[in-house]
């Protein structure tokens, strides 16, 4: 039975994927992190997330529940994640991170620990995004630079990091199979006099409104006709089962840095 820490646990996304956890077999909620200083310490984890109590109590510090845990999921933010990814990586500890809006550097940061631990990284969790980014690289490369690409994303308010992460990495995988570099084609948003688009760009367009968990469409457009491409997610538990999946995989892996096309046998 592979043990799980939740960090974020009170957090919308750390409720969903405690409550992932628990309903998946083969692995436990054994830990449960929260903000230093959370008046939330000490609570039940199960209770708070509306599952029921589990006897997990929040904690503030990784440090203190460093024995009773052999994997760590973390969707927060980039600064923590980068602390808790050094933990794991010091403690012997996998980690599954769902941390969108990383740096070039952190990403580094992250490939050279996973020399030194077992890691899922990828911007999106959800089995069916997954799906989406292998049926897009055969559409983008069977379309090839007649088509216009425009990748178009909504959120809800709160979110802080744009465009989102799986719409740069759905950019990406289009770059990618076009033979393009996306830091050098990507536009993002327009706005006044522009001129007309150049055949090779890859446009984004950002919405940020109400409670949208996440819809993304990756727009093939030319004279004529246009392919749309769409993935919309009505559920962060979409994300946790996805999480909760990659931690029962990297179960397997001693080392290495790997995302859910790896998980899911996609490569």
């Amino acid at each position: 039975m592979m043990r799980i820490a939740v960090m974020g646990a009170a957090g919308r996304m750390g409720k969903a994927l405690i409550e992932a956890v628990c309903q998946a077999p083969g692995v436990s909620l054994t830990a449960a992190v929260v903000q230093p200083g959370s008046s939330l310490v000490g609570a039940d984890a199960g209770e708070l997330a509306g599952v029921g109590k589990l006897d997990v109590r929040l904690v503030d510090k990784l440090a203190s529940v460093k024995d009773d845990f052999d994997l760590l999921i973390d969707f927060t933010s980039p600064e923590a994640t980068m602390t808790n990814l050094d933990f794991c990586a010091a403690h012997a500890k996998k980690i599954v991170i769902g941390t969108t809006g990383l740096t070039d550097n952190q990403k580094l940061h992250l490939a050279a620990r996973a020399k030194e631990t077992a890691v899922v990284f990828a911007p999106n969790m959800s089995v069916g995004v997954n799906v989406c980014f292998k049926v897009l690289d055969l559409v983008a490369r069977t379309l090839g630079d007649d088509y216009d690409v425009e990748v178009i994303e909504t959120h809800h308010r709160h979110k802080v990091d744009s465009p989102s992460g799986t719409a740069l990495r759905l950019g990406e995988v289009v770059a990618d199979a076009l033979g393009r570099d996306l830091k050098e084609c990507a536009v993002y948003g327009r706005e006044g006099k522009t001129g007309a688009r150049t055949q090779k760009e890859i446009g984004f367009e950002t919405i940020r409104a109400g409670d949208v968990v996440g819809d993304h469409t990756v727009l093939f457009a030319t004279e004529g006709e246009r392919i749309e491409i769409t993935h919309k997610a009505s559920s962060r538990m979409t994300f946790a089962k996805g999480a909760v999946r990659a931690a029962a995989w990297l179960d397997t892996q001693s080392t290495g840095q790997f995302d859910m096309q790896d998980v899911l046998g996609l490569r």
